[in-house]
């Protein structure tokens, strides 16, 4: 599994992937079309060009397109993570994958410092994803502002931030972890 540049190329399978009704609800940019996806395609990926968005498609282990993973609304070294995959890919480890891959590009060569994700109260799927992120803070209270300022006409969204800093220290205390089984194993 990996992550690479958004291109047209990829809007056939991808599409498909789309408007399953198990995905269709959670995604932000909705295509009514294949021509209209492949038009928000396009879209997205001159946005990026202009630094408004990080947008990358998702692969599976033979680099086949499963999915998208996107950064929206840029601002202040913070954005919005907004992420779906291919109904037949639920369960099986690319969710956290490339949330992992995606955030080391994200913190460590594109200066951002905070991600949001603002997810349905409904989407047991992705809450229980976000959840199971060590690094990630349940943020309702602590980003109160942006919490009212998403749910401003009905209480439908939880909020969670992931912090550079959290990133980080997880990712160095999983090495060292990694580190010391290793010692062990050879001792």
């Amino acid at each position: 599994m990996y992550l690479k540049k958004r291109d047209v190329s990829d809007c056939h399978v991808l599409y498909d992937y789309l408007i399953d009704p198990a995905v269709y609800p959670y995604v932000r940019h909705k295509a009514a079309s294949y021509d209209e996806f492949v038009f928000l395609t396009k879209q997205t990926m001159e946005a990026e060009e202009r630094g408004e968005i990080i947008s990358r498609t998702i692969t599976d282990e033979w680099g086949a397109p499963i999915g998208t993973i996107n950064l929206f609304d840029i601002d202040n070294k913070a954005g919005f993570l907004g992420t779906w995959i291919g109904k037949p890919f639920f369960g099986k480890g690319y969710n956290k994958v490339a949330k992992e891959s995606f955030f080391e590009e994200l913190f460590y060569h594109c200066e951002i410092q905070t991600v949001f994700m603002c997810i349905r109260k409904e989407n047991i799927r992705s809450l229980q994803a976000a959840k199971k992120l060590p690094y990630c803070t349940l943020a309702n209270e602590i980003r109160s502002d942006i919490y009212a300022q998403l749910n401003q006409s009905a209480d439908v969204y939880d909020l969670f931030q992931i912090e550079k800093d959290h990133y980080y220290f997880h990712m160095v205390r999983m090495q060292q972890e990694e580190f010391e089984i290793h010692e062990v194993k050879e001792a």
